[in-house]
């Protein structure tokens, strides 16, 4: 799919015509879709095939002037076991346009359109960029957000009822934040090179965007470890209480277990057909009976004193 955009009045805009647009936003695009924008637009068709790979890796690349920068963005799938991951969203900057390509429908642009502060003119290609990367950035927050709530819910939930349901739960959040992590840490290398990309100095402004990207981006980045690292600590203290419940139910067990062989070796002794002790007296029955109880209390008394029970 194609979509065409101007950028007026500080606002994103949806136009029809490719002639007045200046930023072309491509989702899921086929190899026609590819071509009539590579034609339009004079952007090296490689450049746009490459981030329509949903496992492209972050990267800039330059080529005549024109430019490819790759990041990663979050990406829901409500059908997959694993809510969130990221997926390549792919930015090309030609003389003329910029260029999203993406093999998925990302909010990004939904979300730049919608925000209340003045989106800043294609022209100055930077501070436009550095907005872009802003929305990127608090998207992964947003996210993050998000995976921490659930994930405090399932700890609630499973210290009422520990099921395998909500241990895969936890285990899926942590995948979510092995993608964010993996993703994040990926793309500290570009924002120096981003720097270069115009091939002049920054401005103090645009050079205060930028760090204020990377600040985001390096928050998203701490928080996905901080998350991660809690999340991996709590799948190894609910393994350890597994672990611990099942040995004290095995303890528990073969306590009863032993504590039931008592009157049954007694029973199984006075039921031999050889001449036993008080077989001949009329309370053999009783004495037997007896024994066995008395054995019985005496092997609790011990278990209980050992603390088995």
């Amino acid at each position: 799919m194609i979509q065409y955009m101007v950028v007026k009045d500080g606002k994103l805009i949806q136009v029809d015509s490719s002639q007045e647009a200046e930023i072309i936003r491509l989702i899921a695009p086929g190899a026609a879709e590819l071509k009539k924008v590579s034609e339009l637009t004079l952007a090296p068709l490689d450049f746009l095939a490459a981030a329509c790979d949903k496992d492209e890796r972050p990267r800039i690349e330059s080529e005549d002037d024109m430019h490819l920068i790759t990041l990663r963005v979050p990406h829901e799938d409500s059908g997959a076991d694993v809510p969130v991951v990221t997926v390549a969203f792919g930015v090309v900057l030609t003389k003329s346009h910029i260029i999203s390509v993406c093999s998925v429908e990302s909010p990004v642009w939904d979300i730049l359109s919608k925000t209340k502060t003045c989106v800043m003119p294609v022209e100055n290609r930077l501070p436009f960029l550095y907005m872009l990367f802003m929305v990127i950035a608090r998207l992964y927050l947003s996210h993050l957000q998000r995976i921490r709530v659930e994930a405090d819910t399932v700890e609630r939930e499973i210290h009422y009822s520990m099921r395998n349901e909500m241990l895969i739960r936890m285990l899926n959040l942590e995948k979510c934040l092995v993608y964010f992590t993996t993703s994040l840490r990926g793309q500290d290398p570009l924002w120096n090179r981003l720097k270069r990309i115009q091939g002049r100095e920054l401005s103090e402004y645009e050079q205060d965007l930028l760090d204020d990207v990377q600040i985001e981006f390096k928050q998203a980045h701490d928080l996905a470890d901080i998350h991660s690292n809690i999340l991996s600590g709590m799948m190894d203290a609910f393994a350890s209480v597994i672990s611990n419940n099942l040995n004290v139910v095995l303890k528990f067990l073969t306590s009863i277990t032993i504590i039931l062989m008592l009157p049954t070796l007694i029973a199984s002794i006075y039921g031999m057909n050889v001449a036993l002790p008080f077989q001949e007296s009329p309370h053999a029955f009783l004495i037997t009976m007896g024994i066995s109880v008395g054995l019985s209390i005496v092997g609790v008394a011990l278990f209980l004193k050992k603390k088995y029970f």
